[in-house]
């Protein structure tokens, strides 16, 4: 990568929800931007943390036993292993990153395949 990445420009390249577009990669881990609304899938990683970071909007993090409300400059991490479903009332923008090749269902026969902008 030789030159900044404006995450509102790449953003602004794609309309889909749920469906993360590649931004830049670093030290075996993806750099992504996503759209969301609605709610996903319950889903964990067993192998890796999940890190949201809200750019804009605000979502939430249901877990089994509570719920975290992330806000624009926000950010939280979901251990491996915890079951997890982001739900966004209104459409938020984020940034995940996660290790190359991370599916984003915890299951590589139902995740979204991955593109970059």
């Amino acid at each position: 990568m030789s030159d900044a990445v404006n995450l509102a420009d790449k953003l602004a390249l794609f309309d889909e929800h749920w469906a993360p577009r590649g931004v830049a990669s670093f030290n075996g881990h993806d750099v992504m931007v996503v759209k969301v609304l609605g709610e996903f899938t319950w889903h964990s990683h067993a192998d890796t943390d999940d890190f949201f970071l809200v750019l804009k909007g605000e979502i939430e993090i249901r877990l089994r036993d509570r719920t975290v409300t992330l806000r624009a400059g926000e950010m939280f991490v979901v251990p491996k292993g915890v079951e997890h479903c982001p739900y966004a009332r209104e459409e938020a923008h984020l940034l995940l990153i996660e290790p190359a090749g991370t599916p984003n269902t915890g299951n590589p026969d139902t995740a979204a395949v991955r593109q970059s902008v």
